[in-house]
Formats: structure tokens, sequence, C-alpha cells
């Protein structure tokens, strides 16, 4: 189940992919603190093997449960997008986490910018984003975009 009904399947793996897109994108921001520490790259492949049906969700959440805690010591973009990358594999458990992979990736990109330059970068983001999407997903993660950034993200303006 999800807010307005039954989510397919299909639908759920989409949010998946998606999800592991938008953290895949700004993961080198990770990659660059922390050469030596693979968990936010590995919960990106588990998502994605998730949606192959190769591996179980406990499996892929406990994943992104690993990523979410490489981001907890650091700062920054470092941080953020450790985060996005934990969230997208937690969309096998609850697919509206999708919404936290991306706007992760979107703080990420805003916190490695120079401030002068935060907001435009963080609007360049979510508009490469938004091109990512599938066709059949489009209007559900837009629609959880506008519903849910005043009350949870703050980032969807774009």
């Amino acid at each position: 189940m999800r807010r307005g009904g039954t989510l397919q399947d299909s639908d759920h793996h989409l949010l998946a992919v998606w999800a592991a897109d938008c953290a895949q994108h700004v993961l080198h921001l990770f990659e660059e603190m922390q050469p030596n520490d693979n968990r936010p790259r590995r919960a990106i492949e588990l998502v994605r093997a998730w949606t192959r049906g190769e591996i179980t969700m406990s499996q892929c959440r406990a994943a992104g449960g690993h990523a979410m805690a490489a981001a907890r010591e650091l700062s920054g973009a470092a941080r953020h997008a450790a985060y996005a990358a934990g969230q997208a594999a937690v969309v096998a458990h609850v697919a509206a986490h999708e919404l936290g992979a991306a706007a992760y990736a979107i703080k990420a990109v805003r916190a490695a910018a120079p401030m002068e330059e935060r907001e435009s970068a963080g609007r360049r983001e979510c508009q490469w984003q938004r091109e990512q999407l599938p066709e059949a997903i489009r209007d559900l993660v837009l629609d959880d975009q506008r519903l849910r950034n005043d009350i949870c993200w703050s980032v969807f303006g774009c």
C-alpha cells in the first residue's frame, strides 16, 4: 500500500531504480572523501539487484542501513551523498523513500557548490532527476514531491 492506493510491483521497482540513479549521480561526492568505504556504493548495487529479484528486501534494507551508518560521522556533501544511497536502498522496504534519495542527492549537490551557486546547483540537480523519471512513475513522483516538499524536504522547487 502507498498513499492513494496500491502500488504495483513494477512501479515499486521503477521507483527503486530511479532512486538508485539519483544516489549514483552524487556518489562521487562521498567516495572522494571516503575512498575506502564501499557501503553507499554497495547499497546502490543491492537495490538494483533487488529490482532484478536477485536479493531479498531484507538484504537490501540492511545495505541501506549500512550506507546511512557511513554518513553519520561525516558532514556536508559526503554525508548527504551517503544518505542518498541509504535511502535508495530502503525503497525496497518502503517505496516512499524514493523522495529521500532524491532530496539527499540535491542536498549533496548544494553542499558541494560554492555558497553563491548552491540554489542554482540544487535546481539543476532536481531538473536532472526529473529528466530521468520513467513515464510510468512520473506523475506519482511529481505528485509526491508537490505534497511532501514543504513538510519534509524543501528541495523540489525546480
